[in-house]
């Protein structure tokens, strides 16, 4: 036997599962840099990189509950997570080869949907197996974010020591680490064996079950709270560039965000531990009021930082808290399924979002956040009506 075939298996489960999370947002991370300067540079007008970047989106919100259902019957969620960051290794190849926004548009969909695809079903997969062996979920996701800001920094220093010209071979070496990555994954599910000393699987085993509206309800009111983020993401940069915040401290701005969201991941199983999951996303979404609220003022660094760090609990303690929720209401016979339509709902908020606060910012400026805050205050208001119907289940 080959050193290759036994390597993974001196490895926990955990920790392969770990290193493939440290690439699967690296092409995102590199693509956040310079992926609209790249498709600029190739001659696509502002309105084409738009409809470059919005195409995936669209067509995963048909196809998304599809993989999922996939995923929960193939024998191992794995099988399908290799294959989607196989496709998704090898389709960028096609961008070397294109140069007309038809041939990019093509390419660039054909790379993104398998990742986006593969996304929820690897969520799904490794929350039910860290909950199986009493591990931290939490733990390995961090690693994602991680990962994501590594390549903004690495795609910043190799296209400015390269040039141009290095990102697309850049963004395809991201690409086939993560498709390698995905080789040395642990199967997820329980071994057969294991599977019948267990006690019966608690929760829906269709998603029928739980489609009531004290289960819908904290699921949209959180979708909604995550689209009021993607202000920041798309606008944000433009909006303290034009209050007069240096060049030299935005980029850091943005970095602090998102290492705040990795510590509250490596955090979040002490609060899963003692508060329930839609309390969990209660606060991240009256949190998220207060942000906005106070972004809407154009404050200067010295507030803004605190306001940065926040994001750990208006973005990473939501979203974990509502994968939990999820996870304890339904069985692992849908647990990609289940998951998979968490992120349809977010994909249709994060359309609403663009759509509608883009129009704003370009009408009000930074004021657009008090929007932003009343349409999370709605999103709460959701998740506490969701606790009036059902009471929620113990931490």
């Amino acid at each position: 036997m080959s050193t290759l075939e036994i390597a993974p298996s001196r490895m926990t489960p955990e920790l392969r599962a770990t290193g493939f999370y440290l690439t699967i947002f690296m092409t995102a991370g590199a693509s956040t840099v310079y992926g609209g300067i790249w498709l600029s540079g190739m001659g696509m007008t502002a309105e084409q990189i738009g409809i470059i970047n919005a195409v995936p989106v669209l067509l995963m919100l048909a196809l998304n509950l599809l993989v999922g259902r996939i995923a929960d019957r193939a024998r191992d969620w794995r099988q399908v997570i290799v294959a989607g960051a196989l496709l998704a290794a090898v389709m960028p190849v096609g961008l070397f080869f294109v140069g007309d926004f038809w041939g990019i548009l093509l390419f660039w969909t054909l790379a993104a949907m398998p990742v986006m695809a593969i996304g929820p079903v690897a969520d799904a997969a490794a929350m039910r197996m860290t909950r199986r062996n009493g591990t931290d979920f939490g733990f390995i996701r961090a690693w994602g974010t991680i990962g994501y800001m590594a390549a903004i920094f690495a795609t910043g220093y190799v296209v400015a020591s390269l040039g141009p010209a290095s990102f697309l071979p850049l963004f395809l070496a991201l690409s086939l680490l993560r498709g390698g990555m995905s080789l040395v994954l642990p199967n997820f599910r329980a071994p057969p064996g294991r599977q019948q000393a267990l006690p019966a699987a608690a929760g829906a085993r269709r998603l029928l079950e739980v489609m009531q509206p004290w289960f819908l309800l904290p699921l949209v009111g959180w979708a909604m709270v995550f689209g009021t983020h993607l202000v920041l993401n798309a606008f944000q940069g433009l909006l303290w560039k034009e209050q007069g915040i240096p060049a030299d401290v935005i980029g850091p701005l943005m970095a602090l965000a998102a290492f705040s969201e990795a510590a509250m991941m490596f955090a979040f199983r002490r609060f899963a531990l003692r508060v329930p999951a839609r309390y969990l996303i209660l606060a991240s979404a009256l949190v998220a009021v207060l942000r906005w609220i106070a972004m809407g003022f154009s404050p200067g660094v010295e507030l803004l930082v605190p306001l940065q760090m926040l994001h750990s609990v208006t973005f990473a303690l939501g979203l974990l808290g509502c994968m939990n929720f999820i996870a304890n209401w339904t069985s692992e016979d849908i647990a990609a399924e289940a998951q998979s339509f968490f992120v349809v709902l977010q994909q249709g908020m994060s359309v609403v979002a663009l759509v509608g606060f883009g129009w704003l910012v370009g009408l009000v400026g930074a004021q657009a956040y008090f929007v932003a805050a009343a349409f999370a205050l709605l999103g709460g208001l959701l998740v506490l009506a969701s606790v009036r119907m059902q009471q929620p289940k113990p931490a």
